[in-house]
């Protein structure tokens, strides 16, 4: 059985003080658990309903009842088996050629899944501004798929960042250049900005190309994209180049 002190620290889990404080976050459900195993990740332990299934033996596999699994799950239909695992390591990152810039996305969906479209690309780093949501929130975990475990998130200042860098700063405006004539650059930054807002006033100096996602229905009456559908849009362009 779990004592009601481990109840209560790993329900904290939602919230990014507590995460900090512990040191810890949560994986849920067999599929992403699995993706642990070839990942950097370290993992304390887990709880689940049917140890069997996981197969491992490296790591302490707690039994616990569905009950148990209910009270510290953070779905509204739990899975399983919970990962209690330990925050990484803060570590010196180096540029790479292709990379995602985000600027204040606030939607733990939307963070998941581009962190899930850069894996797709073999985007190997996001750098975040540091505002950006927590890319531990279980949210942001979940809708990865196990994706945050091949892609670098770095949260810095942003226009310290964007304002040194040696690739080509690249943001979307509506009046940017059509995004299926626009040539890529070997070494580029694809910035996304908030999700109402766009990019803040001082990230939008820092852009040398624009870039636009031309629509074509006939109304014209859609006002925007959601950023993470813009984001899959976009990089499907720039990888069929």
């Amino acid at each position: 059985m779990l004592t009601a002190h481990t109840i209560k620290v790993l329900q904290s889990l939602d919230k990014k003080k507590f995460r900090q404080k512990y040191n810890l976050f949560l994986v849920e459900g067999n599929k992403i658990i699995c993706e642990l195993s070839n990942s950097n990740f370290k993992v304390k332990e887990i709880l689940s309903t049917d140890p069997q299934k996981l197969d491992r033996t490296d790591i302490p596999v707690t039994h616990i009842s569905e009950n148990e699994l209910k009270k510290i799950s953070f779905l509204k239909t739990p899975k399983d088996s919970v990962a209690v695992c330990y925050l990484a390591e803060e570590e010196k990152w180096e540029e790479k050629n292709i990379q995602l810039v985000l600027d204040g996305i606030q939607d733990p969906g939307n963070l998941g899944t581009i962190i899930r479209l850069a894996d797709w690309f073999g985007i190997e780093q996001i750098i975040c501004s540091e505002d950006t949501v927590d890319v531990y929130n279980p949210k942001v975990i979940q809708a990865t798929m196990g994706s945050f475990t091949r892609v670098n998130v770095v949260y810095t200042d942003l226009v310290e960042y964007l304002s040194k860098t040696e690739n080509v700063n690249i943001g979307t405006d509506m009046e940017g250049e059509n995004i299926y004539t626009f040539q890529k650059p070997e070494k580029l930054n694809l910035i996304l900005g908030n999700e109402g807002n766009g990019m803040r006033p001082e990230t939008e100096k820092l852009v040398q190309k624009s870039i636009s996602i031309p629509r074509f229905g006939k109304s014209q009456s859609t006002e925007s994209l959601n950023v993470s559908m813009a984001a899959g849009i976009i990089l499907g362009q720039l990888f069929s180049k």
